[in-house]
């Protein structure tokens, strides 16, 4: 198995641009996001010795996003990417086992943003994010692993797992029947 060098802008971009299928903004801000945030909460081999250690928490569904995962091994399947689509070029990485948080927010930059990827390469951190420690808050039930619980929505029977459900006038309901709506509707 080839070893790489995750701290290598070019080598991750290869490996982020591949995943994704091209090279965009987006994949060479990601690219430099996973690199930054993985240094800064101690992580130096996600996919190898360190990669259960680490959680990330992204705030956008584009493609930054998918440069974090292909670079880290993060996924939302693995419980070890957490989802916020709040709109936000932002991601925030979490050493498991030493506590450590930072959350990277992209800046926009007034002269415009590089157009080609290997500008994004030489630009000093600082004049591609703001980078602040945080603290992360996890319950066990939010943790990689199998689930610890399953329970029943009393409405739909779907299986709610790990306290996702809604107890609501006696009854233990998923989120959309609770809520009494859905992103679908019955064709």
């Amino acid at each position: 198995m080839e070893t790489l060098d995750y701290t290598s802008y070019d080598a991750m971009l290869k490996v982020a641009g591949e995943f994704h299928g091209h090279v965009c903004a987006g994949i060479c801000i990601g690219t430099r996001m996973a690199i930054a945030g993985m240094k800064k909460v101690g992580i130096s081999d996600p996919r190898g010795a360190d990669r259960k250690k680490l959680i990330v928490f992204v705030e956008i569904d584009r493609c930054a996003t998918d440069a974090i995962m292909a670079i880290t091994g993060c996924s939302p399947g693995r419980r070890s990417m957490k989802i916020f689509d709040y709109g936000k070029m932002a991601a925030t990485f979490h050493n498991l086992e030493t506590g450590k948080s930072v959350r990277l927010v992209a800046r926009r930059k007034q002269n415009g943003q590089p157009t080609e990827p290997e500008e994004w390469g030489r630009l000093n951190e600082e004049e591609i994010f703001s980078v602040q420690d945080v603290r992360v808050f996890l319950a066990p039930e939010d943790l990689p692993g199998k689930p610890l619980r399953r329970r029943d929505c009393a409405r739909c029977g779907g299986s709610i797992m790990d306290g996702r459900e809604v107890e609501a006038n006696g009854e233990c309901l998923c989120r959309p029947c609770a809520a009494g709506k859905d992103y679908y509707q019955p064709a």
